[in-house]
């Protein structure tokens, strides 16, 4: 499988015949042997793209037509379903049951993005002038680099493709290197489709040159990256060097609040999916707790129980409730972050460290772990650690948790749970985050849109206005009596 770049319509190696080993987090099998690109791969498929928008057809045909290929890219992941979701799984270490879900979305997000193809005709404008005709009109932005991340990488490839097709851009797709294999697969699929030659192109490899050279290039028009803040940020600076258009998701810190009056059994339910959920490697995960202070030794104490019956284990297993992490460097990480709160005296409640399960011994496990006694400036709260850990913080009024809640740098995702809707509905509209749940966590559905405040990131995916990122208006004002303005006279 070593030729796995698509280029200008063509599956190549390489051209300077690296490759990579992608292996399974859950015991470091090997899985398959995939091309690994470089800046000069990254070059000659933006000069496809290039080519394809500039010359071909795509971004001018009708968008009925754009719509109903990208539809039958919905029909064909319907249709492997069963074989992307097992190829998730053994690429990511989730469970199979978290991967068919996907799977679902992944289709829907499509369907959704075919039907809003030839939806947008344009807006007529009533001049002011007279004699003159004014019309507003979306039209594609050109060359798009899109950058996945390795926690959902077919879904959140599918909120970036889906839109950019839809809109009549051409694209060049850098999934994580180590999580390539259902994207390999879509672009099977989008081939199949009839998606046009240079339209779509997939090349893999690190982000320091294949990611960098999407950033800089002056032929990319747009530049959709999804991942860590740091590298959001060198994004940026790259793409400064012809002010491309640019779409940040960078993760976040997300406050989940609990007030006393929440019901109690489903509040400590919803706290540990929030936060266990594929082992923590959520964007959007619910890491900090904030209990209402009457009710906290009894929520922690719940809370305690119910993570020590996580079942951690094969994906593919049904009696397994969360996989491993991602990777042997992402688990350092982890644990470093663990050390760092033990240091600044968090209590360690449970977990903290590697299970004992000699089964679990060559996957790249770490066991559910909760910090009490945790307060706003320990960097165990502040940073984003993306891992099964969770910290608990208390508070007293509705002022004070609003205040603790937006005490970040980051602004993705939040939750208030609480009986008393006008209290919640009153704390969600002063939490400063692009998604708010109210007696809920986690869902998310293609019609709404996806993405954060502050340094969570910049623009949105997802709905009506994921579509419209991947577009520039255009005004087009039409003098019906053209005359001599006569400023300047003969």
């Amino acid at each position: 499988m070593s030729q796995t770049l698509f280029i200008d319509g063509k599956w190549v190696g390489a051209k300077k015949g690296e490759t990579r080993q992608i292996i399974n987090p859950y015991n470091q099998e090997h899985i398959e042997t995939v091309s690994e690109g470089d800046r000069e791969d990254a070059v000659r498929a933006i000069a496809a793209a290039r080519r394809a928008f500039d010359d071909g057809e795509w971004a001018n045909t009708p968008g009925l037509e754009r719509g109903n290929i990208v539809l039958k890219i919905a029909e064909l992941i319907r249709r492997d379903h069963e074989e992307l979701a097992e190829l998730e799984s053994l690429d990511t270490g989730k469970t199979i049951e978290e991967s068919r879900a996907d799977m679902d979305d992944i289709a829907n997000v499509f369907q959704y993005y075919a039907g809003l193809a030839d939806k947008d005709g344009g807006e007529v404008i009533s001049s002011p002038i007279p004699d003159s005709k004014s019309k507003i009109v979306r039209e594609p932005v050109g060359v798009c680099g899109q950058i996945t991340p390795w926690n959902y990488p077919l879904l959140q490839a599918s909120w970036k493709i889906a839109p950019a097709l839809a809109a009549g851009n051409t694209i060049v797709v850098k999934p994580s290197e180590i999580t390539p294999l259902t994207t390999i697969k879509i672009f099977k699929l989008m081939e199949e489709a009839g998606v046009p030659e240079g339209v779509a192109n997939l090349v893999l490899g690190p982000g320091a040159t294949v990611g960098d050279e999407l950033a800089r290039n002056k032929d990319a028009d747009l530049i959709s990256f999804t991942g860590g803040i740091e590298t959001g940020k060198k994004i940026m600076q790259a793409a400064s060097t012809n002010v491309k258009k640019i779409a940040l998701e960078l993760g976040g810190k997300n406050p989940n609040i609990v007030f006393k009056d929440a019901d109690f059994d489903v509040a400590v339910d919803q706290a540990l999916n929030a936060v266990f959920f594929h082992a923590g490697q959520v964007c959007s995960a619910g890491a900090r707790l904030l209990v209402e202070e009457s009710i906290h030794d009894e929520f922690v104490a719940e809370l305690v129980k119910r993570a020590k019956k996580i079942k951690l284990g094969n994906g593919f297993h049904e009696e397994t409730q969360s996989g491993p992490l991602i990777s042997a460097e992402h688990r350092s990480k982890v644990e470093k972050y663990v050390e760092i709160g033990l240091q600044e005296g968090a209590k360690l409640e449970t977990g903290g460290k590697r299970p004992e399960d000699p089964e679990l011994a060559n996957g790249f496990f770490y066991l559910p772990t909760i910090f009490s006694s945790c307060t706003s400036d320990m960097r165990i709260v502040k940073e984003e650690v993306f891992g099964p850990v969770l910290t608990v913080e208390t508070f007293k009024t509705e002022e004070e948790v609003v205040s603790l809640a937006n005490d970040t740098i980051y602004g993705l995702a939040g939750a208030v749970w609480s009986k008393d809707i006008e209290k919640a509905e009153r704390v969600a509209s002063k939490l400063r985050m692009g998604t708010v749940w109210i007696n809920d966590f986690h869902p998310y559905f293609a019609q709404a849109p996806w993405g954060g405040y502050k340094q969570s990131g910049i623009g949105r995916e997802l709905g009506r206005m994921g579509l419209e990122e991947y577009t520039e208006v255009k005004h087009v004002y039409r003098n019906t009596k053209p005359a001599a303005v006569n400023w300047f006279k003969a």
